[in-house]
């Protein structure tokens, strides 16, 4: 698509594809550089179907909880819904050194944290790509995008979202005819120590349809965290305004 807002993805990119699989995931993904997510080095992931990238284990699960969770499974959720690619889409995944996007991902992370010199030197790219929601009788789909990235001591995660249709499955109560009400999708990351997460605002509301035009770095579907350590105490519950810097997220 010609959407700036995402980085490029798709089989021409050389993306893996997830199967055909309601509530699948990847197979296991062997990072060819650790990343280290909140003081712990990760080795392994799996891009899950349902909007869900995880440490070290799979997330079947399809109706998403609010984080920190209960039991502590350290994970990023893009957009943690009840995602049917058999019914629609394509969730796309590749691990890069490509020059030209570490470039882009090393521009756009020293733009929004100028006091952090950054170099990527490596990234997992995973695109979700108008994904249909389970039990869906429309054709309606999302699209959106995570990227993990590292320098070997800085780790972010940039989070785009495109195209956002539906928030809910039918099996997590939504309407299968409209793909809104039950339980809504769910935003963020749950670092697994509990007290390390971040839930975008809207989460679990009908709020999270606009998330395609809410940021943490003053660009429209954007969100962009660095991960490696949080930098202060306490998580912050609201957005910052627009106008103020970044400093209150490093």
């Amino acid at each position: 698509p010609p959407a700036s807002l995402l980085y490029p993805y798709g089989l021409e990119q050389q993306d893996q594809k997830n199967p055909k699989l309601d509530d699948g995931t990847s197979k296991k993904v062997t990072l060819t550089v650790p990343f280290t997510f909140y003081g712990q080095e990760h080795q392994t992931l799996y891009v899950n179907n349902n909007g869900v990238i995880s440490f070290d284990t799979r997330v079947n699960q399809y109706t998403p909880d609010p984080f920190p969770l209960a039991d502590g499974r350290p994970f990023v959720a893009p957009y943690w819904a009840d995602v049917d690619n058999v019914l629609g889409g394509d969730v796309f995944y590749r691990q890069t050194t490509d020059p030209t996007l570490l470039a882009l991902i090393t521009n756009d992370i020293n733009q929004y944290f100028p006091t952090i010199p950054y170099t990527a030197t490596w990234a997992l790219v995973a695109t979700w790509d108008h994904v249909a929601y389970y039990g869906s009788t429309t054709n309606k789909g999302n699209t959106f995008q995570a990227i993990l990235t590292t320098d070997t001591k800085s780790s972010f995660i940039i989070l785009n979202y495109w195209d956002i249709q539906w928030t809910t499955g039918a099996a997590s109560d939504g309407d299968p005819e409209t793909g809104f009400g039950g339980t809504p999708a769910h935003a963020g990351f749950n670092s697994g120590d509990d007290s390390n997460y971040y839930n975008i605002p809207g989460s679990q509301t009908e709020a999270i349809i606009n998330i395609t035009k809410t940021s943490n770095v003053n660009v429209p579907g954007r969100w962009v965290f660095q991960v490696d350590d949080f930098k202060v105490t306490g998580v912050p519950v609201e957005v910052p305004k627009v106008s103020e810097n970044n400093d209150c997220w490093l």
